[in-house]
C-alpha cells in the first residue's frame, strides 16, 4: 500500500529563547503519527523554520498544535527580526510528498485555517494553491505590511481575512496557510558585512527583477541612472532596446528575453492596462521559481543571500549558486559557502552532484554517497554550519537501518553460517549480483575519459550508470529477500482453528510465497543487467581490468541462477496455475540467455587474455 506523506513547514517568529521554541516543538510532537524532521532557529531572523512530516491528518492536528502553542508564547507587539512576518506562526504550508495530491494539501490548509480562525480567533490568510484569489496566491503580496500594516490592512474590503475574526489580533498578527510544492530555503554567503552586497546580487537573481537602470560606472548595478517610461519612449529593462510604443517593447521582451513584459511589472505592482508613461521601467531577473533578498547576519559576522527557490526543477541550489559566484567575483566579493533552511530533496542534491563531477570530467555514475558528498562540498553547504545528509535531506534511498548491508564483511557472513534458515540464497544471491555490478561500474569509471573512440566512451558512461541503478537495487534486495521469507513464516504462524482462521491463513500464505518469488525473481533478472554491463566494461574497458570484468560477469551470473532457484522452489507451493505456467517459463528464458551470455563473454575474456599472456 502506498504510504500518503505530507510534509508541515511552519515558520514562527521566535529564533532567540530556545525555552519557547521547545514549547512549540513540543506541542508538535505530542501528535502520534507526525515525525519532526528539522528546527532550524536564526537569531538574527528571530525566527525559526520547522518541518515535520506525517499522515494528512496528523500533520493537521500537530500543525494546529503548533499555531496554538505559538500564540501562547510569542507576543508580536515586541517581535523584531530580519526576515518579513505577519503573525507569530507567519505561514504554515502543506506540501505533498508521496501518495497525497496539492488538491488534498490544498484542503488540509482550509480546513486549518478555518480551525484556527473559529477556536484562537486569529485572522488567517490562504495563499498559493489554496488561495481564495489569484491575487492572493502569491505569499510577498499576501504579506505586504506586515505585522506592523496588518491592523490597517484588515480595513480594507480587498483584504478580509478568509477566516477568523476581521480584526486585528495584537499578540498574533495574522496566520498565512497554504499549499505548495517543494520549497528549498537557500541562503548563498559572502564574505561582506555590507547588506547592500547581498541585496544586488539577490536583485539580480530573483524572477521579479529590480529596477532598470544604464550608464553603470562599476559592477553594481545601483551605479547607474534609472528609467522610466515616457511617451513614445518605452525602454527594455534588459537591454538597450527602446520602443516607440509599449507594444513593441512588449513584443521585443518576449521575443529577445523571453519573458512578458505585462506581467513582470504587475509582479511589481505597476498595472500595465493603464498608461505606464511616469513609471519605473523594471529588469527581468534571470531566475524563474526564484524569490531572493540579502541580509546581515550577525550571528556569521557575513551577508547573506536569502532564496526561495519555489520549484528547484525549474532552478535549483546550483543555478543560482553558480551565477551569484560569478557576479559576486565581478563585484569584488567572495562565495564563501551555502546553507539549506529545513530540508533539501534528494533529487535536488543528487543532480548537483552529478552535474559537479562532470564538470570536472569525472563519471558521474559512482556510489550515491560518493554523489551526495560531492554536493556538499562543491555548494559549501558546511560552510556556517554542520550538514548532516541524513538529517537534512528528504527522500534518501530506502535502507533497512540494522539490516544485513549495514553489517561489516565477517559479520555477515558469520550471520549467513549459522543454524538459521534467513539470510539464506536468495540475500546471498542479491549480494553476489551487487558486487558483480560494483566490479562493472569499477572498470567503466576507470575507463572513463581514456576509451579508444567516442563510441565506446558512450557504451562505458552508459554501462556505469546503469550499473550503479542495478548495484543499489540488488543490495537493497539483500535485506528485501530476508524480510519477504520472514513475511511468508508470521503467515504460517497464524491461528488456524476457525475455518475462517484457516482461510486466512491460507491467503495470507499464498501472499507470502508470490512476495518470496518475485524477490529472488526480480533479483535474477537485476542480476542479467549486471552480467550485460560487466560484459560491456570487460569489451570496451581498460585491458588491464579485463579479470575484473570478468569476474563481475561470473558473479553476476551467480545472482542470475541463484534467484531463479530461489523462485522456483517457492513457485511449487502456488495454487494459482495461471501465475506458474506464466512464471515457470519466464524463469526458463532468463536462465537460457543468462548462460549464453556467460559462454560468450567468458569465452571472449579468455581469448584475449591468452592474446595477452603471449606479449
Amino acid at each position: 500500500m502506498t504510504q500518503r506523506i505530507v510534509e508541515c513547514v511552519p515558520n514562527f517568529s521566535e529564533g532567540r529563547d530556545p525555552t519557547r521554541i521547545r514549547r512549540i516543538t513540543e506541542a508538535i510532537e505530542s501528535v502520534a503519527g507526525v515525525r519532526l524532521m528539522d528546527v532550524d532557529a536564526g537569531a538574527d531572523t528571530n525566527r525559526t523554520v520547522v518541518t515535520f512530516i506525517g499522515d494528512p491528518e496528523s500533520v493537521l492536528e500537530a500543525a494546529y498544535r503548533g499555531v496554538a502553542a505559538a500564540a501562547s508564547v510569542i507576543d508580536m507587539r515586541t517581535h523584531k527580526g530580519a526576515h518579513p512576518r505577519m503573525g507569530a506562526c507567519d505561514v504554515c504550508p502543506f506540501v505533498p510528498v508521496e501518495g497525497v495530491s496539492m488538491d488534498e494539501c490544498a484542503e488540509l490548509a482550509r480546513r486549518l485555517g478555518e480551525r484556527v480562525g473559529k477556536e484562537l480567533e486569529i485572522p488567517v490568510y490562504l495563499y498559493e494553491h489554496a488561495a481564495s484569489h489569484p491575487s492572493r496566491r502569491n505569499l510577498a503580496d499576501v504579506r505586504t505590511g506586515e505585522y506592523e500594516g496588518l491592523e490597517k490592512k484588515l480595513q480594507d474590503p480587498a483584504w478580509q481575512p478568509d477566516f477568523g475574526p476581521c480584526r486585528f489580533h495584537p499578540g498574533f498578527g495574522a496566520l498565512i496557510t497554504g499549499a505548495r510544492e517543494f520549497l528549498i530555503a537557500y541562503n548563498v554567503t559572502l564574505n561582506s558585512t555590507d547588506k547592500a552586497h547581498a541585496s544586488d546580487i539577490a536583485l539580480e537573481l530573483r524572477e521579479i527583477g529590480r529596477v532598470a537602470r544604464r550608464d553603470q560606472k562599476n559592477a553594481y548595478y545601483s551605479s547607474g541612472h534609472k528609467l522610466i517610461y515616457a511617451e513614445g519612449l518605452y525602454p527594455c529593462g534588459n537591454c538597450g532596446f527602446d520602443g516607440n510604443s509599449f507594444e513593441a517593447t512588449e513584443k521585443h521582451c518576449r521575443e529577445a528575453h523571453g519573458y512578458e513584459l505585462r506581467a513582470l511589472l504587475e509582479a511589481n505592482g505597476i498595472d500595465a492596462g493603464n498608461s505606464v508613461a511616469g513609471r519605473k521601467v523594471y529588469r527581468a531577473g534571470m531566475f524563474k521559481a526564484c524569490k531572493s533578498i540579502g541580509w546581515y547576519v550577525d550571528a556569521y559576522k557575513r551577508t547573506q543571500i536569502s532564496i526561495n527557490l519555489t520549484n528547484w526543477r525549474v532552478t535549483s541550489p546550483r543555478d543560482v549558486l553558480e551565477a551569484a559566484r560569478t557576479l559576486a567575483q565581478a563585484r569584488g566579493l567572495v562565495v564563501t559557502g551555502s546553507e539549506i533552511v529545513g530540508l533539501v530533496p534528494f533529487e535536488a542534491l543528487y543532480e548537483a552532484g552529478r552535474a559537479y563531477l562532470q564538470a570536472q570530467g569525472k563519471s558521474a555514475f559512482v556510489p550515491v554517497g560518493d554523489v551526495l558528498q560531492t554536493a556538499v562540498f562543491s555548494l559549501g553547504l558546511a560552510d556556517v554550519a554542520p550538514f548532516d545528509v541524513a538529517k537534512k535531506v528528504i527522500g534518501l534511498p530506502k535502507t533497512y537501518p540494522g539490516g544485513l548491508m549495514e553489517m561489516r564483511c565477517r559479520d555477515l557472513v558469520d550471520e549467513v553460517s549459522r543454524a538459521t534458515p534467513a539470510p539464506g540464497g536468495g540475500s546471498i544471491a542479491a549480494l553476489a549480483g551487487s558486487l558483480g555490478a560494483g566490479l562493472a561500474s569499477m572498470v567503466a569509471n576507470l575507463t572513463q575519459g581514456k576509451a579508444a573512440d567516442d563510441e565506446a566512451e558512450r557504451a562505458l558512461l552508459a554501462a556505469a550508470e546503469t550499473a550503479q541503478r542495478v548495484k543499489d537495487a540488488l543490495m537493497l534486495a539483500v535485506d528485501e529477500d530476508t524480510s519477504a521469507f520472514n513475511a511468508f513464516m508470521e503467515a504460517r504462524r497464524l491461528p488456524q482453528a476457525t475455518a475462517e482462521e484457516k482461510k486466512l491463513r491460507a491467503a495470507k500464505m499464498q501472499e507470502g510465497l508470490k512476495q518470496a518469488i518475485e524477490v529472488p525473481l526480480r533479483t535474477a533478472r537485476l542480476s542479467f543487467e549486471a552480467m550485460e554491463v560487466a560484459a560491456v566494461a570487460m569489451r570496451h574497458g581498460n585491458p588491464n581490468s579485463i579479470t575484473d570484468a570478468l569476474v563481475g560477469v561470473s558473479v553476476a551470473y551467480a545472482g542470475v541462477r541463484g534467484g531463479v532457484w530461489n523462485a522456483l522452489i517457492n513457485l511449487k507451493g502456488i495454487t494459482d496455475a495461471a501465475y506458474v505456467a506464466e512464471l515457470r517459463p519466464a524463469c526458463g528464458r532468463l536462465l537460457e540467455e543468462a548462460g549464453a551470455l556467460l559462454a560468450a563473454a567468458t569465452g571472449e575474456g579468455d581469448a584475449r587474455l591468452a592474446e595477452m599472456m603471449k606479449g
